[in-house]
């Protein structure tokens, strides 16, 4: 590439690093300077919930368009000088129900509302109107996702070391990999999004299972998750659920949020007591312990766990033990994954997605990394919940997982032959 293209290059990149930046302030609702930042809401038929933002910000100047630079910077500088409105009185109307909300000391509004009126089920995207008296009038609209009628189980993933390598709160790095790096930087795991559409569409195709993505990063880099999400090819899903880190000058430490992932994966199971879930997590972080706790409090819920493993620290390895007996003893099955292509076999293997579901993740993942080879795949498969339980805790797992040699650590697939397969209704 000559001088020249190179510098178009990076130009292009910049402009598009700024206009991700400078998108919430171009698309928040509102005007004369207080706005209304509604982010995807969620629900059932019975109850919704909704995270949204008020703020001041100042009046836009006269633009030419939303795509040059200069105004992506004036934009960015709105945002830097944003400030939030504490207390502010929001009301939603959703289906013959109306409440009023207050915004908290960070001006954050959460709604839950219970619909008066039936939500029409021809649709899985719903409307609800936002309004906002003081200090000024402002109206707005928030999507919320309500699973048809077709939908057989909901998905709950984590998002940094399962989705996408580690980097999920560096928004400046994320925009880096996504724009300005080559192809061989990586960002999504191969085959992820090949392996998140199919679980969106179910073994049937049209089921929409809702797909729920868990993080503890701040909602500010909301958009810039929206970018990477449609630049894979992932289903976003009804909504990102992050937390804000409460940063300011007085204040310059993240708030503690240890219980922020299982207080929402609770919340889930709650709101969708019908529907049983899959656990999408990996092996660094909390994951495994969350997750173990979730199967022991809600047994039969859990239709499987699948564990991206990232991480070869003894410690981490006694955690993943400990979730693969619990996960084993509720009938359960759990995947320790090196790699998309295992969970999707193991996925069509229950029919939870197409049969055709294996061979996309794969030609996806090669696409990606044609020279990386597959990890090889082993199993801990007994005839009752308690005997493969006993296996993991006889040191079963822990030999198969310190058998996988470098750099690729193996596949290895815990589960009972009794458990059955997901059948259509």
């Amino acid at each position: 590439m000559g001088l020249t293209g190179a510098v178009r290059k990076w130009l292009g990149a910049v402009i598009r690093m700024l206009g991700i930046a400078a998108r919430p302030v171009q698309e928040a609702q509102g005007e004369r300077g207080v706005v209304i930042h509604p982010y995807r809401g969620y629900g059932s038929r019975s109850e919704v919930f909704l995270i949204g933002r008020v703020f001041r910000q100042s009046s836009p100047h006269l633009e030419t368009g939303r795509g040059d630079l200069l105004t992506n910077l004036r934009n960015i500088g709105r945002r830097i000088a944003r400030r939030t409105i504490p207390n502010a009185v929001v009301t939603a109307r959703f289906y013959g129900a109306e409440e009023t909300f207050t915004t908290d000391k960070d001006g954050y509004f959460r709604i839950h509302l219970s619909p008066a009126l039936p939500p029409p089920p021809g649709r899985s995207w719903h409307t609800m109107g936002l309004m906002l008296q003081q200090p000024q009038a402002v109206q707005a609209q928030a999507q919320i996702f309500i699973p048809p009628a077709s939908c057989r189980y909901v998905v709950i993933s984590d998002i940094d070391d399962t989705v996408m390598y580690t980097g999920v709160a560096n928004k400046l790095r994320m925009l880096w990999r996504l724009f300005v790096e080559d192809a061989q930087s990586r960002v999504a795991f191969p085959g992820v999004g090949a392996l998140y559409r199919a679980l969106h569409a179910g073994a049937s195709g049209d089921q929409q299972n809702p797909m729920l993505y868990v993080s503890r990063a701040p909602w500010g880099i909301y958009e810039v998750l929206e970018e990477f999400f449609d630049k894979h090819g992932i289903p976003v899903g009804p909504i990102l659920f992050l937390r804000e880190w409460g940063v300011s000058w007085t204040s310059p430490l993240p708030r503690k949020a240890e219980d922020h992932k299982r207080e929402l994966i609770h919340n889930m199971l709650a709101l969708y007591g019908e529907l049983p879930f899959i656990l999408i997590g990996d092996s660094d972080q909390h994951d495994p312990e969350i997750y173990r706790q979730i199967v022991e409090e809600h047994p039969g819920r859990v239709l499987a766990v699948y564990i991206r493993n990232v991480s070869r620290d003894p410690k981490r390895t006694r955690e993943i033990e400990d979730l693969a007996k619990v996960v084993a003893g509720a009938g359960s099955s759990l995947v320790l994954a090196a790699d998309s292509v295992a969970m999707a076999e193991h996925a069509a293997s229950l029919s939870l997605v197409s049969p055709e579901t294996v061979s996309e993740v794969r030609n996806e993942r090669m696409a990606t990394d044609p020279t990386e080879p597959e990890s090889q795949t082993y199993g801990i498969q007994k005839s009752t919940p308690t005997r493969t339980a006993e296996a993991v805790a006889q040191g079963d797992l822990q030999d198969l997982i310190e058998s996988g040699s470098e750099p690729m650590p193996p596949n290895v697939i815990v589960k009972t032959q009794a458990q059955e397969q997901l059948k259509e209704s």
